[in-house]
């Protein structure tokens, strides 16, 4: 008799078993992947509500006066909630303003997506 020779059915369990283990790593390593694709997008549209409205601060002809402001705006299927401040500064001719934003829907609204801060300069503009 001829001896055939092949795998037993323990070396195919544990092939199939590593075989499994590496999928599931393959998997797992995608979702994280995909996730953190997300959250940079959620980061990057935040960014630019930010920007947006430090522009529109900036464009404005009057030297912009004190306090806070908020409001709602839509970017990227996405409702966002910014917080604005306008605080004075040392010198007299610039304000600081810190910008906030938030997901609308977020109720604890702790962490920020994005803040920025920015100097405006009362040169060329109107006061109030």
């Amino acid at each position: 008799m001829k001896r055939v020779r092949g795998f037993t059915l323990l070396e195919v369990l544990v092939a199939v078993l590593v075989l499994g283990l590496v999928m599931f790593a393959i998997v797992s390593a995608g979702s994280r992947y995909a996730d953190s694709a997300s959250y940079l997008r959620e980061k990057t549209l935040a960014l630019w509500v930010a920007r947006n409205r430090l522009t529109e601060i900036d464009l404005q002809p009057v030297f912009p006066a004190l306090g806070r402001s908020d409001d709602t705006v839509d970017m990227g299927n996405i409702r966002w909630r910014w917080k604005a401040e306008v605080k004075e500064t040392p010198d007299q001719n610039l304000r600081r303003i810190d910008i906030r934003v938030y997901k609308a829907n977020d109720s604890a609204a702790r962490n920020a997506y994005a803040s920025l801060t920015a100097f405006i300069s009362k040169m060329g503009r109107q006061t109030p």
